[in-house]
């Protein structure tokens, strides 16, 4: 079955940039920011060019980073966002509002997200990334109504910008936001004018400022009680550069799981197998260059160790990741699933084959799944999208990828449960 997923990144063009303070300051801030011209919608291309940071790369493999939105290229680092290779702490703020009061807590909301979103990361990076919640324990209460800020998916720029614009407003007094890397409002969820498919990451062209640090993105949250599972990994994602790997069918209506079904959370919350793909655990610093194999012409053998399965502490740790190259800004990324870690609950596995495009923008089809079996499906029911839940090539087949001269031949599996393949190029 085919779920609707949360929307892509939204990005303003900015909020206006006033400096928020404790107490009274507040008051006038508020007076000034209403004399402000309305935000309108901006192309989601803004942060994309920021400042870089050369990294270790695996040779040619690595594709460059473009000014697509989110660009899956990985040769550097857009220091506008953090880099989620340490401890990151992130604060909870729960708003509630005047016309509607809470018929939850903040602690049973904070219980609906964490320590699941915690988990999720730390077994995607091996442990080499720890995502800290911080909850304030109390409602802010929002000045407006739930109703007045009419909130929905496809949210207006204006409203969006005033909610946000108070919310921050209404919570400074109580949240010095200068302490946490990583911002979520939760709204109530059973407040009426609180609609959940409005979950998402605004970012701002001009960062807002309180507590004397920038604030460059907030995750709105709307979700119901109990949320949809794995939806902060999912948007959390964001605000770490990844891109919605979901299409969105331009009449609203059709399949959104087309490009990736079950095989990244960034292309669907309710995956089956939802885990990383290896092309962004190497972008976001989880894979090391060693555990990346750059295929060249001819023919390879290699070892892929499972994608999702742990790395044993004090371990190096094997190939998990290898790739061709096809082009300027594209290549083939190779990677063992199996029903390990974050992709216990899958139903095929085998060596995924997928398509990286880094000139391609956040849901516009950056990474497509490459079905090694186009005339079967799998997992009717479970599946998001079935028709690709049995795309990997399993043990004793072959498989050449359509439109490239790329052959996989997947020989077996180790005793350690490892995957034998052999890649020829031409």
């Amino acid at each position: 079955m085919s779920r609707i997923p949360h929307p892509e990144v939204d990005v303003p063009r900015q909020l206006p940039p006033w400096g928020l303070t404790r107490g009274g300051e507040n008051s006038r801030l508020r007076s000034t920011a209403a004399l402000l011209t309305s935000l309108t919608a901006l192309a989601a291309t803004s942060l994309v060019a920021g400042p870089a940071t050369a990294e270790p790369t695996a040779g040619p493999c690595a594709l460059r980073r473009t000014g697509a939105h989110h660009s899956e290229g990985l040769d550097t680092w857009n220091t506008a966002y953090p880099r989620p290779a340490r401890t990151l702490n992130a604060v909870l703020v729960f708003l509630s509002f005047p016309d509607s009061p809470p018929r939850t807590t903040p602690d049973e909301l904070t219980a609906d997200h964490f320590p699941a979103t915690s988990d999720f990361f730390e077994r995607a990076s091996y442990g080499k990334f720890a995502l800290r919640p911080h909850p304030h324990r109390e409602w802010v209460e929002m000045p407006g109504d739930s109703l007045s800020y009419a909130i929905r998916r496809d949210w207006n720029p204006k409203r969006r910008a005033a909610y946000l614009r108070e919310a921050v407003a209404a919570a400074d007094p109580h949240v010095d936001f200068s302490r946490y890397d990583v911002v979520y409002f939760v709204a109530d969820p059973d407040a009426p004018g609180v609609d959940s498919d409005a979950t998402k990451v605004v970012n701002f062209d001009r960062p807002m400022r309180a507590d004397g640090t920038d604030i460059r993105r907030i995750v709105t949250v709307f979700e119901r009680h109990p949320p949809d599972r794995n939806v902060l990994a999912h948007e959390t994602g964001h605000v770490f550069d990844l891109p919605d790997l979901y299409h969105r069918p331009t009449d609203g209506k059709g399949d959104w799981d087309t490009h990736v079904g079950d095989w990244d959370v960034m292309g669907s919350q309710f995956g089956l197998a939802p885990d990383l793909f290896g092309w962004h655990k190497w972008k976001l610093g989880w894979l090391e260059p060693r555990q990346v194999r750059c295929v060249g012409a001819g023919t390879e053998r290699l070892t892929l160790e499972p994608l999702a399965a742990p790395l044993a502490p004090g371990a190096l740790g094997g190939t998990r990741l290898a790739v061709v190259r096809t082009g300027r800004d594209t290549v083939l990324a190779l990677e063992a699933r199996g029903s390990t870690g974050n992709d216990r609950a899958t139903c095929t596995e085998g060596i995924l084959v997928y398509e990286v495009r880094s000139g391609t923008a956040s849901g516009s089809g950056p990474v497509e799944v490459v079905d090694a079996h186009p005339e079967t499906e799998a997992c009717w029911g479970e599946s998001v999208y079935p028709q690709l839940a049995d795309a990997p090539v399993r043990a004793g087949e072959s498989f050449t990828v359509p439109d490239h001269d790329v052959r996989v031949e997947v020989a077996g599996r180790t005793a350690s449960g490892a995957w034998t393949v052999q890649v020829t190029t031409v």
